[in-house]
Formats: C-alpha cells, structure tokens, sequence
C-alpha cells in the first residue's frame, strides 16, 4: 500500500506538473549578446519583448507569457541549435530579432519545421520576407531593397554617379550591395567595382585604399554595426569622409552614431524606421525602455521593432485564441498594427513583408543637438508603400506561386 500511494503521489505530482508546463508558453529572443550588435539587439531587445509581455499582464489566450534570451553569436549553427532545444524542451512558440542575417535565416528555419512563428526585427537581408519566406514568419525589419531604394536615386540624380562598395561578406552585406547596385544602375549610374570584408574585421585599410583608388563618386558602405564604425572612423583617416568621395551608408543605427561620436557622423544621410525622438509616442516608449534597460541611451529600431513585432503578435494570439502558429500568422496578416512606434505600418499578407513608412534622415552636427540623443534631423518621410519591394517584383515563392 505504501509503495502505491507513493507511485499515485509521484504521478498526481508529475501531472500537476505537466498541467502547469502547458499552461506556460514562452517567448524567445536569440540574438548577438557578445559581438558588433549586441547593442543595437541584446539585453535591449528582450526588455523591449518583455515590456510588451508586460502590457498583457503576462497572460494571453489562457496561457502564462514567458520571456528567455540567448546569445546566438551571429553564428547560423549556433541559432539553429539553440532556437531548435527552446522548441524542443522550453515550451517555446515564437522566437523575435534574430540577430545577423545568416543566424536568423535559421531561427526562421527551425520555426517553420517547428510549426512556431518567427518575428525578424533584426534581419535585414530581402531573403527573410523573400527567397526564404514562410507563411509562419513576419519580417519587421526593413529589407536591404527598401534602405537602398530610399536613398540611392536621389544621390545618383544629386551627381553621384560612378560607385564603390566596401561590403561586409555574409547574407546582409550580399544582399545590400545586390541592391544599391540595381538601383544604382535602373537611376543611370555606373558601379566602379567592390571589396568584401568579414564580419568583426578591424583593419579596413586596405579595403579604403581600393575605394579611394577607384575614383568613385560615392563609397557605399553595405555594412552595418561594429563594422561600420570602425569603416567610418578609418574613412575620416583616411581622408574619405569629407573629401570628394562621399561615404554612402544604408543601415546605420543610433547605437553607431553614439559609437562613432556626432563629430564624425555628422552629415551622414541614411533611412530609418523608428527615431526615438520622432513624437511624443516614441519618446514616451523610449523613456519607459531606458528606465527599464537602466540605461540613458536611446533606443535602436530593431529594439523597437522587437516590441513593435511582440504587441502585434499577441494581439494575434488573443484574437485567434490559440498559439498555434498558423493560426496566429493568419490573424497577424489580418490585424491592423496599433501600436504607435512606427508610421502606418502593416503585416502585407503575400509574403509577411511589413511595410511602413521610413524617415530620411540627418545626423546632426555637435553644436546643433540641444539634449541627450538629439542626433538626427528628419528630412523627409517616404511612404513605405513607395520603398518597400512589391508583389511583382517579390522573389517569395508563394506569392511566385
């Protein structure tokens, strides 16, 4: 009898247990903890996911939200297996930022096999919503087609004609030169020729003596992060930045401006979806995320785009009623976005492309930012209807289809 009343005590404990675990899902953010984007993702993007957990009460559809994050080293193998043990054993539905474009490109991966959704706020290479879209995944960053397109023909029409690109060597680098090298081409100008670096590289000299040489109008810079701060601090050495060639950067984040000092970025001219300090809202959203980062340095989009994504998503859920993950896609293309943070943003349903509107934007010289991060001067905003690649153009397969 003991042993029985045992083994029922073991068992009844177990299904408590079990009856607890399904009632808890969990959100998981991978992306670089360690490397060149740790600030512009990181910490910063799982406060902002759980900051939207937060204005749920931690509760959606009958089930306890969760948040956990890892470090994902912008390796695609570590991505794949870590993203992979979360939907195995952690109770995992939806994996958000992504990190590197390669590193994302295999959390989407292992999302879809998973039957989970895959909110992309820090991969910007065309393939998420494009060659490799999924019906299960949403991309929130803005591809490498629509940062090109906001700013390559307008420099070209402004006598920017003949080009060089100092690109970094992986997905997103790819991708972005493929892009700006299109545009620049369709708005009559002419590529000179291009070098490649890899990724975390520190000695760019040899890459700016090429550019130089080539007698290029414009040097585009097809890198972003730690890379293109150290790119454009060595430019300024090198004479690049501020001479006859114009230095042409098309990701920049505020994280890169702080890293580089106003002093040297000042006049660069580059597109964003989310400036902090673009209105009330964004200021608001921003004071909020510094108090809970415990930090005064602003915001960068795809830590907002991470929050951004996360609202939507369990919106979604609320609405579908389940974690399902295509059942949650599909409420997800059909919902409109609420929240505040980017312009007249939506899920487009083909292909899980969100588009919104992006700003054009100027960095500030030192004697003309009046308070912390006051960094930028809005130029101009671009419907996002007008940047973003279109249906016809759009290399997803199902939209092909």
């Amino acid at each position: 009898m003991r042993i029985s009343a045992v083994v029922a005590a073991v068992a009844a404990a177990f299904a408590v247990g079990a009856a607890q675990a399904q009632d808890v899902v969990r959100l998981g953010v991978s992306n670089d903890r360690s490397g060149i984007y740790a600030d512009l993702g990181g910490l910063g993007s799982e406060m902002a996911v759980r900051m939207a957990v937060e204005d749920f009460n931690g509760q959606v559809a009958g089930k306890t939200v969760e948040v956990i994050g890892a470090d994902n080293q912008n390796k695609a193998d570590v991505a794949s297996s870590l993203v992979r043990r979360w939907f195995d054993t952690q109770g995992v539905v939806a994996v958000v930022d992504g990190g590197a474009s390669s590193a994302g490109l295999a959390a989407q991966g292992v999302a879809r096999e998973k039957g989970g959704a895959a909110l992309i706020s820090g991969g910007f290479a065309g393939d998420f919503s494009g060659k490799q879209c999924s019906e299960l995944s949403t991309q929130w960053a803005p591809d490498t087609y629509a940062l090109a397109n906001a700013v390559v023909r307008s420099v070209v029409d402004q006598g920017g004609k003949n080009w060089y690109f100092i690109t970094t060597d992986y997905v997103f680098g790819k991708s972005m030169e493929a892009n700006a090298t299109r545009f620049v081409q369709s708005a009559g100008g002419k590529v000179l020729g291009s070098t490649r670096h890899p990724l975390g590289a520190l000695d760019f000299a040899s890459f700016l003596l090429q550019a130089q040489s080539s007698g290029a109008d414009v040097v585009g810079l097809a890198s972003a992060g730690g890379d293109l701060v150290n790119l454009i601090k060595q430019a300024q050495e090198f004479g690049l930045a501020g001479g006859r060639q114009r230095l042409m950067t098309f990701l920049t984040f505020i994280n890169d401006v702080q890293a580089m000092g106003p002093h040297v970025a000042q006049g660069l001219t580059f597109p964003t979806g989310f400036y902090w300090d673009a209105d009330e809202d964004t200021r608001a959203w921003t004071r909020r995320w510094q108090q809970k980062v415990g930090t005064t340095r602003a915001p960068s989009i795809v830590q907002a785009l991470s929050y951004v994504a996360t609202v939507h998503y369990l919106q979604a859920a609320q609405a579908a009623g389940t974690f399902d993950g295509a059942a949650v896609n599909r409420k997800m293309r059909e919902l409109p976005i609420t929240t505040r943070l980017v312009r007249n943003a939506r899920v487009r349903p083909e292909d899980g492309r969100v588009i919104m509107d992006m700003y054009l934007v100027e960095v500030k010289k030192p004697a003309e930012s009046k308070y912390a991060n006051d960094f930028y001067r809005i130029l101009s905003t671009v419907p996002g209807e007008k940047v973003f690649v279109s249906l016809a153009e759009s290399e997803c397969p199902s939209v092909k289809k």
